[in-house]
């Protein structure tokens, strides 16, 4: 993918936003860990990440506010650049393209399914108007 950029977590498409950017990580890490194409294994890497967070033991203890949890931080952000780096390429990119494919809110570019015939039917374009007659 021609736009496709890669930051210290990992690949994405630069949507403006780097809390959208951060956001379409994380998206990019759920839809790859319930891809049956990653290998079980490689799929410990982010739950192990994740497990650390609620670890009792610490790299760096948490007895000063922001340095202890900065620890924390750089586990989960390491684990999560190993996975985005072990998963296959090709599973990877897919899933980036079809999430770049977003459009504003929740909706998505949909393609034809290729094995569902169309309808067959005319399509017609048209306006809706409602009268307020109260």
């Amino acid at each position: 993918m021609a736009d496709e950029k890669k930051n210290w977590l990992g690949p994405y498409v630069p949507e403006g936003n780097f809390i959208r950017e951060v956001v379409q990580q994380a998206k990019l890490a759920y839809n790859l860990i319930l891809d049956p194409r990653v290998h079980p294994i490689v799929k410990l890497i982010p739950v192990a990440a994740v497990a650390y967070l609620f670890l009792p033991t610490d790299l760096v203890p948490d007895i000063f506010p922001i340095v202890g949890q900065m620890d924390d931080v750089a586990i989960l952000m390491i684990g999560l650049r190993f996975f985005f780096e072990f998963a296959p390429p090709e599973v990877v990119q897919e899933h980036l393209k079809r999430l770049s494919q977003k459009i504003r809110g929740d909706w998505n570019v949909q393609h034809p399914a290729p094995d569902k015939p169309s309808s067959g039917g005319e399509i017609v374009d048209g306006t809706y108007h409602e009268d307020d007659k109260s």
